[in-house]
C-alpha cells in the first residue's frame, strides 16, 4: 500500500494540531518541560541506512536493524525529556541509547508491515506529533502493556482483539523526530514495554536475574506461524486504585479528562499512558493492578518472517 511522505509517513496532517503539539516539545507546557537537545543528539543521525529506508529498502538483507534499546541510567525526568547522550547505559553495558531512551527501536523500511508482538486488545489509537507521532498502544493481559510508535498507518482501531503475530499497522517515521531529522534520521518503530504501569527492557539485562521477556531469549524472533499455548485474558482494574492514580496527576485538565471517561478500562488504559507519556504530571504513581506481575517471555519480534530472518544491533556492525 503507497503512502503519503508529509501525511502519513510523517504524520504532518492536520497540520495546525502538529504545529500545536510540536510547541509542546519545543516550549514545554503546563507540569511538562520542553524537551532537550545539543550536538550529542546528531549520533541519531545515520544517512548510510536512513536513506535507503526511506526509500522503502532494507541496507542489510533480511534484518531488524537495533538502534537504540533501554536505557538503564536515564538523567531525572523532572528536567525534560532529553535526546542529548551524556550517561548512557543499555542492557549490554553498551552505550547505544539516548538519556531518556525507554524502549527499543526496530529501524525497517518504511511501509513494513508491524504486527503484534502478543495476543491482547487495541485499548489506543492515538497521534501526538510530540511524542511518537501515531502510535497503538495492546493489553496483553497480566499487567503487559505494549506500545508501537512512529506509525504511518493503522490497520486496527481500539476494541479489536488481536493474535499473536496480526498486522496491525504500516511503519514509517511520523511524530517530530521525524520530520526534524529528514532524511538522515533513520525511520523506525519505537517499541515500548510496560509492565506493573512501568516502562521496563524486554532484554534480559547482563549481570543480574532478569528474564528475558522475548520468547527467543536475548535474540528475538519473528513468529514462525506455529500454534502457541495461550490464552488472552484481558486485564482487570482495581477501580479504586484507578482513582488514586488520578487523583496523583497535578494537571487539573488532564486529571479532569481522565475522570471524566466512561469506563474503569477507559480510565485505567489512558491514566497508564499518562503517566508515561508525561510522567512530570505525576510526582507519585500508582499501580492500578493491584498487584505485581513477574518478568516473563511473551514476546516476539513485531515484524513478518516473510520480510526478516532476525535482527542485527548497529554498533556490531
Amino acid at each position: 500500500m503507497k503512502l503519503t511522505l508529509f501525511g502519513e509517513t510523517m504524520g504532518l496532517h492536520p497540520w495546525r494540531e502538529r504545529f500545536r503539539q510540536a510547541m509542546i516539545a519545543l516550549r514545554g507546557e503546563e507540569d511538562v518541560p520542553p524537551s532537550k537537545w545539543g550536538l550529542s543528539s546528531l549520533s541519531q543521525l545515520r544517512p548510510r541506512i536512513a536513506i535507503p529506508l526511506w526509500r522503502g529498502r532494507q541496507p542489510i538483507k533480511r534484518k531488524v536493524i537495533l538502534t537504540n534499546f533501554y536505557n538503564h541510567t536515564q538523567s531525572p525526568i523532572e528536567e525534560g525529556w532529553s535526546v542529548k547522550k551524556t550517561q548512557v547505559k543499555d542492557w549490554r553495558g553498551g552505550t547505544l541509547a539516548y538519556d531518556s531512551h525507554n524502549g527499543t527501536d526496530f529501524t525497517i523500511p518504511v511501509g513494513t508491515n508491524v504486527l503484534t508482538a502478543a495476543p491482547g486488545k487495541i485499548v489506543r489509537v492515538i497521534s501526538e506529533f510530540n511524542r511518537g507521532g501515531l502510535k497503538i498502544f495492546i493489553d496483553h493481559g497480566q499487567g503487559l502493556m505494549t506500545c508501537y510508535a512512529h506509525l504511518a498507518r493503522s490497520l486496527v482501531k481500539e476494541g479489536d482483539i488481536v493474535g499473536r503475530g496480526d498486522v496491525i499497522a504500516l511503519s514509517g517515521y511520523s511524530g517530530l523526530d521525524g520530520f526534524i531529522t529528514f532524511p538522515f534520521g533513520v525511520p523506525h518503530v519505537h517499541f515500548n514495554v510496560w509492565l506493573n504501569c512501568e516502562p521496563i527492557d524486554p532484554y534480559p539485562r547482563r549481570g543480574t536475574n532478569d528474564i528475558s521477556l522475548w520468547r527467543a531469549g536475548e535474540q528475538p524472533a519473528c513468529y514462525d506461524g506455529e500454534p502457541v499455548e495461550e490464552t488472552f485474558e484481558e486485564s482487570q482494574y482495581n477501580e479504586e486504585l484507578v482513582n488514586e492514580a488520578i487523583e496523583c496527576c497535578k494537571t487539573a485538565k488532564v486529571r479532569e479528562h481522565l475522570h471524566s471517561l466512561g469506563t474503569t478500562l477507559q480510565k485505567a488504559t489512558q491514566t497508564i499512558i499518562q503517566m508515561n507519556y508525561y510522567p512530570t504530571r505525576f510526582p507519585k504513581r500508582v499501580n492500578i493492578y493491584g498487584e505485581e506481575f513477574p518478568r516473563s517471555p511473551r514476546l516476539d519480534l513485531p515484524f513478518s518472517r516473510e520480510d526478516f530472518d532476525g535482527s542485527v544491533i548497529v554498533d556490531e556492525l
